[in-house]
């Protein structure tokens, strides 16, 4: 008997991903099996599965948190935005279509049946299915042909617990306002309610719960106090990964529109002794940099564009001058070299385009996606690297010669003559512990050894004692349902 329940906010943002996580790890070690499910996400942060094809990172994240692999069932619908109109539609794992906003939504209720077939099937042979809504239910215009949050509750028949975040103030405005809004019969559906990201003492507010429980009628499920140690996960969001000052390595990341799978700059933003500034639009490049990460992105092009309009070319030359060193990954790998061509038109008109000019490459965009989850070798220091590919684009020239890294014997990314200037397309390498102290060394400056798969798997178990501790999870499970 598979039970399921769905985990929906009255806002984005108010840690529903981190909370379905750290359920799921105390249901784990509660002896249940559990998978994490999410019809339908919007993140350009992507993991790519065992089966072959990709879902939102934090849907990865949530499957560590159960002991599983991540697969396509888990996300069968992941948005990739592209422009502020317009994503890519990622259906099972696979790129089903490129959609303005307008035509998506005329699309939505077709892709209802593949939704409920992941779900159906990724609950065979599970105790329970934490489902994550997307979004916020309140958004009752959206309610036609949803697939996110009510729509796919109903169509399943799964009872809904709601989050509302304190730390924004307005919470009992937020729960009782999404009750008042709603139609009746997904108002009904709610049969819990949280509260989130409290700071301070939580018996403050058990007058706001009883009037909460009162409006309502939904049953209270607890105050949950800010976790301080959030950080130290996987970010979904890149607004949620905090610049971190103090430490004697000091990276710069400016801040594309399109940025995407981000994931490289967690283990560096975890390990001791070492800063990472995300620069955002309209701030210089620091000058006392030692490394600048130019990241991947979503539209390599447009994001080329908005890097020059910061000024941040400029910047990055005056940088290396001072002898800071450059890594671009994936889009900014791109970036790097002499030009970009895309003679199909994938990010929009078809054109070719000078690049930043620091590697001798050049890119030809291509409409195959390269999808991989990737070994290769770090060839300087020896050591193992583990991460994933997810990229469209084809790079060859000169600087290619100067391989840095082997995967199964094969050449992977460009270096300048001197090594000041690297790019690869290979997320995720940061993970390996033995590669990142090694590429941290090259810095000429002191890194401490740290094992960052360690600090996650500990970090979701103090997770899970922080909810077992300031949530009702026997109440939260007895709402759940067979499905």
């Amino acid at each position: 008997m598979t039970k399921a329940i769905m985990i929906q906010g009255a806002g984005s943002n108010v840690g529903k991903s981190m909370l379905v996580a750290g359920i799921a790890r105390a249901c784990v070690q509660r002896g249940l099996s559990v998978a994490p499910f999410k019809p339908q996400n919007m993140s350009n942060n992507a993991a790519v599965t065992a089966d072959g094809g990709e879902i939102g990172r934090a849907q990865a994240l949530q499957a560590l948190a159960c002991g599983l692999e991540p697969m396509i069932d888990m996300n069968p619908v992941l948005l990739k935005p592209e422009t502020d109109i317009g994503a890519q539609v990622i259906v099972q794992g696979e790129r089903f279509a490129t959609l303005k906003a307008r035509d998506y939504g005329k699309q939505k209720a077709t892709l209802l049946p593949r939704v409920l077939e992941s779900f159906y099937r990724l609950g065979k042979s599970r105790d329970l299915i934490l489902i994550e809504g997307a979004g916020s239910p309140a958004e009752v215009n959206l309610r036609v042909g949803d697939i996110a949050n009510m729509g796919f509750a109903e169509a399943a028949n799964i009872p809904v617990a709601l989050i509302g975040d304190i730390d924004r103030g307005g919470v009992i405005a937020q729960l009782v306002g999404t009750h008042a809004v709603l139609p009746g019969n997904d108002r009904a559906r709610i049969k819990g309610f949280a509260v989130n990201k409290f700071r301070g003492d939580t018996t403050l507010f058990a007058e706001g719960m009883t009037m909460i429980a009162a409006a309502t009628e939904w049953a209270p499920l607890g105050i949950i106090p800010w976790f301080g140690d959030a950080w130290k996960l996987p970010a979904e969001d890149v607004m949620d990964i905090a610049s971190k000052t103090g430490g004697d390595i000091k990276i710069a990341v400016p801040r594309l529109n399109r940025i995407a799978n981000f994931d490289d700059l967690d283990p560096l933003s975890a390990t001791p002794g070492v800063s990472v500034a995300i620069i955002e639009a309209g701030r210089a490049l620091p000058g006392d940099a030692d490394l600048v990460i130019i990241p991947g992105s979503k539209s390599t092009i447009s994001d080329l564009a908005h890097f020059r309009a910061q000024g941040w070319d400029i910047d990055l030359q005056a940088h290396m001058r001072r002898g800071g060193q450059v890594l671009g990954i994936c889009g900014g790998y791109q970036m790097l070299g002499q030009q970009i061509s895309d003679p199909d038109g994938i990010e929009g008109a078809p054109q070719t385009v000078a690049g930043l000019g620091l590697l001798d490459i050049q890119t030809v965009m291509k409409p195959q996606k390269r999808l991989a989850r990737t070994q290769a070798i770090h060839l300087a220091s020896g050591t193992d690297v583990s991460g994933y590919e997810i990229h469209i684009g084809e790079t060859t020239g000169p600087d290619c010669s100067r391989a840095w890294l082997s995967i199964d014997g094969r050449a992977e990314g460009a270096s300048s003559a001197n090594g000041q200037i690297k790019g690869c397309y290979l997320h995720g390498l940061f993970s390996a512990d033995a590669f990142r102290s090694a590429y941290l060394r090259d810095l000429d400056k002191p890194v401490a050894d740290y094992d960052y798969g360690s600090s996650v798997e500990a970090t979701l178990d103090a997770l899970a004692r922080h909810l077992e501790t300031h949530m009702d999870l026997d109440q939260l499970l007895n709402l759940a349902e067979e499905i």
